[in-house]
């Protein structure tokens, strides 16, 4: 019988995930696959590694948001661990899954996972140190998923976030942002970057058509300085669906498998909705790092 571990966040989105435990042992029992569990703590989770060794298990799922797959993303990679990873979105956010399009029909996902069908993966690393799944960022709107109020979080969801977002585009104030890939360097005056593996981000589908989690590359997109009015027109554009024109003028687009990313104004990056590392800082992608059940 396969043996998967399941790593689940109990009080990510609603925490509403741990009434759903039963139902979710009985599908996989029933594809003849145990599941052991491991709960994660918001302080200590350094048992992580053992945990997974000791259980011998065949791979592990995510249930929780963007922020439990970083984590066990990161649990994975730091510990050398070379096992399949599934999902199961139950937070605010969950884009990676919402990317790889296995949110939409559980059921079917199960049977792929008891199936074995899986994909490589890339992955980025930031100051060759903590590790990204979906995005990295830095600027005005990369604060705002930290600031918005836990009760509103839980009232609206991802709905938090735009209602937030909304809020503060006139108070944007643009950086100069220094960028150097591909043996070039750029400098130029933006309000936001963000360096994508997949082309979801905050919950948007299709912010990068042109994105791709197996080319081994990672995109760096950035919103230049330009007027209040062309800043509303580029986020009604994000939020309508049509994603980022990279033609527009006022959107800078790179991609390359390093980045190095400064600026001389203090800034904090977000790493797949995390608190990151204060900028300057080195991106690299890892290709096809790991396996994904899909």
């Amino acid at each position: 019988m396969k043996k998967l571990l399941l790593v689940y966040n109990p009080v990510s989105g609603h925490a509403a995930f741990k009434s759903k435990l039963d139902s979710i042992i009985e599908a996989f029992q029933r594809r003849k696959i145990l599941l052991s569990m491991y709960r994660t703590r918001r302080d200590d989770n350094s048992n992580f590694a053992d945990c997974v060794n000791e259980s011998h298990v065949d791979g592990i799922i995510s249930a929780g948001g963007d922020g439990t797959l970083h984590a066990v993303v990161n649990w994975l990679m730091k510990s050398k661990i070379d096992l399949p990873i599934g999902i199961i979105g139950s937070g605010t956010s969950n884009d990676f899954a919402t990317y790889l399009g296995i949110n939409e029909n559980t059921e079917s996902y199960f049977d792929r996972i008891a199936a074995g069908n899986t994909r490589k993966v890339d992955i980025g690393v930031v100051n060759e140190e903590e590790y990204f799944i979906n995005v990295a960022s830095a600027g005005a709107m990369t604060a705002i998923a930290h600031e918005v109020n836990v009760k509103l979080k839980n009232a609206f969801g991802k709905l938090a976030y735009y209602i937030q977002g909304l809020g503060e585009l006139p108070k944007f104030k643009s950086i100069k942002i220094q960028v150097a890939a591909n043996g070039v360097n750029f400098e130029f005056d933006a309000f936001l970057f963000i360096v994508l593996n997949s082309g979801t981000v905050a919950g948007l589908k299709k912010v990068a058509d042109f994105a791709s989690i197996d080319d081994g590359k990672l995109d760096f997109l950035a919103v230049k300085k330009c007027s209040p009015a062309k800043l509303i027109k580029i986020t009604r554009s994000l939020f309508s669906g049509k994603g980022v024109n990279v033609k527009d003028e006022n959107i800078f687009h790179l991609q390359a498998k390093k980045f190095f990313i400064s600026s001389k104004t203090d800034l904090t990056s977000d790493i797949d909705g995390e608190i990151g590392s204060p900028l300057p800082i080195e991106i690299d992608t890892i290709p096809k790092a790991l396996n994904f059940f899909v």
